[in-house]
């Protein structure tokens, strides 16, 4: 609404007010009357116009009553009836005034909705213009270029972190080029993003800071709006413009574009993160993978280089155990048993490094013959017998056929293991205990002895690799119960440990039989 036109229309009604009592009857000036209740239309405000047809009405009448009195108190009829067509034409220019109004606060509203709708529109491609890039680099230079067309600027200033003082970016309508400067900002401009800002908002000369960025920049109007960065940090948009001053509504626009633009390149800094979290994680792997191809070379190498002397020896020392090389002295016999000893000991781990190396490197042939764990189990149990006799310790197998479908090999040696670790583990006198049954289409095989146990903090290592084992006479590399588990699940089977009922440790094992499997390929 115009600030003076109340004044000037209340100031009107007077005026023809004045001037109708100086008129005669017959001359009625209270026509002009309408010209403020007209004129109210443009202030679009109701109440104006229903004050100033008020107002208008009682002039009317108490003009002609004072007429009427100035003619010696007689009314002339004509005059009567010219004042209430008058009256009625009031009514009906104040009703006219009202509509128009009405029509123009609509129409105000519509064209400030097609304002709002073109801007939204603006914002929403600028935006899909500014994510089209990854690049952070480039998110910079679009939300800077975009900004400059969003909002009709003639230049922009952007400051990507006010921490790093060194580091900003530049821009011309005119050209749409955008310069990157790594060097200081002036103090100018430098105090104006530093200033601490919870939303966008224009800059004017009430500021004296801001009048000198300007001044500075060679711009009369402008506005700043600040976002944040992923890092935590802040960061700044200065627009300029100098064709017109910037609302409070362009500063709203001006923060909802720069912090839409913040969130693009945020993510555009988070993406990119994660690339080169990424890449370094595929280097290391792929270096990992080189190093354990190393290991795995040098421990085929290492086995393979021993495995020849090593059985080379066994042959010859078993000779002359026999006495093919002469009589022997009963001080060397011992010596020539414990090397004997010694030497398979050594050519069990080699075996079990062999294991391990091809488990771990998928070399390995996987291959499926039937299969019977019940005889396993007894020709182990003949081929430990000696071990288990010198140890004072009876091996007990028990049970029934069990055929599952695997390698014999693999099996034979991970049954072999649990055995001689139950036999290690049992005290002298002692007896272990070798289980086979077949039950529910799974095969299982059980040992037990009546051994020291196993503690309940090492349980949880007894498969792994290099694991706690058992901390008790006779506990080897710790590599035993981990082969085992290579080879239970590799046939497709669970191996676990259970305390003895009577103490000691028992090792169950449990491998899918073959018709089980044979069903369920079947299937």
């Amino acid at each position: 609404m115009l600030p003076a036109l109340p004044a000037l229309c209340y100031l009107l009604i007077v005026a023809v007010w004045i001037l109708d009592l100086l008129t005669p009857q017959l001359f009625i000036a209270s026509i002009l009357l309408n010209i403020p209740i007209a004129l109210s239309s443009l202030a679009l405000t109701r109440r104006l116009t229903v004050g100033l047809v008020a107002g208008a009405e009682i002039a009317n009448a108490l003009a002609a009553y004072l007429n009427a009195q100035h003619d010696g108190g007689r009314f002339d009829g004509i005059a009567l009836g010219d004042r209430a067509l008058l009256a009625a034409s009031f009514l009906l220019v104040g009703f006219l005034a009202v509509k128009t109004q009405a029509l123009g606060r609509s129409a105000g509203l519509s064209e400030a909705r097609a304002e709002q709708v073109q801007r939204e529109r603006g914002l929403r491609l600028a935006m899909e213009r500014v994510r089209e890039s990854l690049n952070p680099e480039l998110v910079r230079r679009t939300t800077l270029v975009q900004a400059l067309d969003v909002f009709s600027a003639e230049a922009g200033l952007l400051v990507p972190d006010i921490a790093v003082n060194d580091d900003w970016y530049f821009a011309v309508a005119a050209t749409a080029q955008v310069e990157n400067h790594r060097d200081a900002l002036s103090a100018e401009l430098h105090s104006l993003v530093a200033k601490r800002l919870d939303s966008a908002r224009p800059l004017d000369d009430a500021d004296v800071v801001a009048r000198y960025a300007l001044e500075n920049l060679g711009a009369r109007y402008g506005a700043i709006a600040p976002g944040t960065i992923r890092n935590g940090g802040e960061a700044r948009l200065l627009v300029l413009r100098s064709d017109r001053p910037w609302t409070r509504d362009d500063a709203r626009y001006l923060h909802s574009y720069f912090e839409r633009c913040s969130n693009a390149l945020a993510q555009a800094e988070l993406f990119v993160q994660n690339v080169e979290q990424s890449t370094e994680l595929s280097r290391r792997s792929q270096q990992a993978e080189e190093r354990s191809g190393v290991i795995r070379d040098l421990v085929y190498a290492l086995a393979h280089d021993l495995r020849t002397p090593l059985a080379a020896s066994d042959v010859t020392m078993r000779q002359a155990e026999r006495g093919a090389y002469g009589a022997l002295p009963e001080a060397y016999r011992k010596v020539l048993l414990a090397s004997l000893e010694s030497n398979a000991g050594s050519q069990r781990l080699v075996e079990t490094l062999l294991t391990v190396a091809r488990y771990e490197s998928g070399d390995i042939v996987t291959l499926e013959e039937p299969i019977d764990l019940f005889l396993i189990a007894c020709s182990i149990g003949e081929e430990l017998s000696p071990l288990a006799n010198e140890r004072n310790v009876r091996i007990d197998v028990r049970g029934a056929s069990s055929v599952i479908l695997g390698d014999s090999h693999e099996l034979r040696r991970a049954m072999s293991n649990l055995i001689v670790n139950a036999v290690a583990a049992s005290p002298s006198p002692g007896s272990v205990i070798v289980s086979v049954e077949g039950k529910d289409g799974r095969s299982r095989t059980t040992v037990e002895d009546r051994g020291y146990g196993i503690p309940p903090e090492e349980r949880s290592a007894l498969f792994q690799r290099f694991g706690v084992g058992r901390r008790r006479r006779g506990s080897g590399t710790g590599l035993g119960l981990y082969v085992v588990r290579l080879i239970v699940e590799k046939h497709g089977g669970l191996v676990w440990y259970e305390p003895g009922e009577a103490g000691g440790s028992r090792f169950i094992f449990e491998i899918p039989a073959s018709n089980a499997r044979g069903d369920a390929e079947s299937a």
